[in-house]
């Protein structure tokens, strides 16, 4: 009954809300609210019932899973040798918080029983979201002792919705690139995290989440350089944008090689300098940013079985890897793509996906693509990835915080992308000394 009228009450608050929505809207507006983009439709009809339905099944959910527990013994003396072991009919479910609506769902907090771990959660979490009929439940463990399960109601990574809306992120190296299954945009920060490995089958969005990195770094003060084996058809189409754009292994080698000449000067100024990193360094001394794109890795690693060939895809993993060891305290960063990243490639694979800490995974075809890609950071999310659809491209898994969400991409239109083309570097963007690593400007046909 109480249960009852606290929703009741939530509901008038907001239907209030809604309809003096003229007499506060602007002022929302003015603080970056878009007032118009809120859920009402969810807040008003969908979260009313998915909360009564949680609190009036959370016991019967908690007795069948597991989680509740006994506040009495579960043994009993008889006489004096005689101990009688059993399950207490009257077992007390963990303590649950009001569920908090949010953009796409609602949130709630458990309070473990003392004994209790999250595993039994984290476990239970599929059984949750078929009793409360809900398109997905995540459990995580923000501190000791404390559970928040995270609901969502309906997947906000279908149709065109997270294409929408897609404002610049702020700071240098920030890149919104699309939407999270909260809603919330998905910001790349690699400041914060400064190298990324991307995977998944053919057509699953590789190619659009680099697109969409593309779109938002290319208004900042970064240099692009390129890597695209596969004749530039995919990092090629974003003409004089990069700097510098690599085809083949030679000039992929000249590239990297430029690359790493760079890093051994950035060194040199820190250590004059006495600083660990290039943004310790004064505004009008501190070199700007260097990203390195790499599609479809394995192009560098396949080799016809000649001596030379294997000679270059050496040198290049070789380069590649000491570009992500060194790069990161002197703003270089890399961002590889591929299919697969596995010792089957060949060596120092493995080393190179150890030095990329942020993952987004595609959709795999097979459990080990996935589970080289996030299943040794989180073996949870490895049957996540499998799931994703066909008719799903460039939703992904991506870790983050310790944890991992699904997330989707927004894709650029061919007006984003002749925009794009037409822009050319900064000023102060690096010049690379090689005479290989092909030029857009030089190589692609405005």
């Amino acid at each position: 009954m109480a249960a009852s009228l606290v929703v009741w009450v939530l509901s008038a608050l907001l239907v209030l809300a809604l309809l003096t929505q003229g007499w506060w809207s602007a002022g929302r507006e003015r603080r970056g609210v878009r007032v118009s983009e809120l859920p009402w439709r969810w807040w008003l009809t969908g979260y009313p019932s998915t909360a009564l339905r949680i609190k009036g099944t959370w016991r019967q959910v908690a007795d069948r899973t597991g989680l509740t527990v006994s506040t009495r013994p579960d043994h009993r003396i008889i006489g004096r040798d005689l101990v009688v072991q059993g399950r207490s009919l009257r077992q007390r479910a963990p303590r649950l918080s009001w569920p908090v609506p949010t953009r796409t769902g609602l949130r709630l907090r458990v309070v473990l029983h003392p004994g209790q771990t999250p595993g039994p959660y984290l476990a239970a979490a599929r059984a949750m979201e078929h009793a409360w009929r809900v398109h997905a439940v995540r459990v995580t463990t923000p501190r000791r002792g404390v559970v928040v399960i995270r609901v969502t109601a309906v997947d906000p990574l279908t149709g065109k919705a997270q294409v929408r809306g897609l404002a610049p992120a702020a700071g240098v190296l920030v890149a919104h690139v699309g939407r999270t299954e909260e809603g919330e945009p998905w910001v790349i920060d690699l400041r914060r995290v400064p190298h990324w490995l991307i995977t998944g089958a053919t057509r699953s969005g590789k190619s659009t989440l680099l697109g969409a990195l593309v779109r938002a770094l290319t208004p900042q003060p970064v240099t692009l350089l390129g890597v695209d084996l596969k004749g530039g058809v995919e990092l090629g189409v974003y003409g004089a944008r990069f700097s510098a754009l690599a085809t083949t292994r030679a000039e992929t080698i000249d590239l990297l090689g430029g690359v790493l000449d760079e890093i051994q000067r950035r060194t040199g100024l820190c250590r004059t300098a006495r600083c660990r990193s290039v943004w310790e360094l004064p505004d009008e001394d501190r070199p700007g940013p260097v990203v390195v794109l790499v599609d479809e890795l394995a192009e560098l690693y396949l080799t016809d079985g000649s001596r030379e060939a294997r000679d270059e895809a050496d040198r290049c993993g070789s380069l590649l890897l000491r570009v992500a060891q060194l790069g990161a305290a002197l703003g270089v960063h890399l961002i590889v793509a591929g299919q697969r990243v596995g010792s089957d490639l060949g060596p120092r694979v493995t080393a190179l996906r150890s030095q990329l800490g942020g993952r987004v995974a595609h959709k795999a075809h097979d459990e080990a693509s996935a589970q080289m890609t996030v299943g040794d950071l989180h073996a949870d999310a490895v049957a996540v990835i499998q799931s994703i659809g066909d008719d799903e491209r460039g939703v992904a898994v991506v870790t983050t915080g310790g944890g991992w969400m699904r997330a989707r991409s927004a894709p650029l239109t061919p007006e984003e992308i002749d925009g794009i083309a037409a822009v050319t570097p900064p000023p102060h963007a690096l010049r690379l000394k090689s005479d290989q690593a092909q030029s857009p400007k030089e190589g692609e046909k405005e």
